[in-house]
């Protein structure tokens, strides 16, 4: 009887534990000032806190299409700000499963909280998206950029 409890509780930690991997998230950075939280294989798009400092106050977001498909390094968008406008893209090849309708209505969000509320749209990660996100910037790698663009 102790044999099976012990292996019913192994098996349990096993399951929370295989859980938790799966609900990690990791965070990726182009060196154009995007980034993509990752969970399992949808990607959450926004730009950093560094790319709407240099914009300033949001004034209007151009989301895509839900559905849409966009391959790395394609526009999938634009940000305006008070100073500038620019284009945003996307990290990683993906099909566009929903966008952060809140930002229509109220596109401050991108200054007030670029990482949480701010975040442009999820992506399915697939095909050679998934290849992709190797080639992208860790939070270290980012912060030698951005350390090395003050020079």
């Amino acid at each position: 009887f102790t044999t099976t409890v012990a292996k019913i509780a192994i098996v349990k930690a096993v399951g929370q534990i295989k859980s938790f991997r799966l609900l990690s998230t990791t965070i990726k950075f182009t060196a154009s000032h995007e980034y993509i939280k990752i969970q399992g294989n949808v990607g959450t798009v926004g730009i950093t806190d560094h790319a709407a400092g240099l914009l300033g106050d949001v004034v209007f977001v151009d989301l895509p299409a839900v559905g849409a498909r966009f391959a790395a390094g394609e526009s999938f968008g634009s940000v305006e700000s008070v100073k500038a406008a620019s284009d945003v893209y996307s990290p990683v090849s993906g099909e566009i499963l929903e966008v952060n309708a809140a930002l229509e209505a109220n596109p401050g969000i991108v200054n007030e909280s670029p990482f949480e509320s701010g975040w442009f749209m999820k992506l399915k990660i697939e095909g050679d998206g998934l290849k992709e996100v190797k080639d992208l910037l860790d939070e270290d790698a980012y912060k030698t950029l951005l350390a090395d663009t003050k020079h």
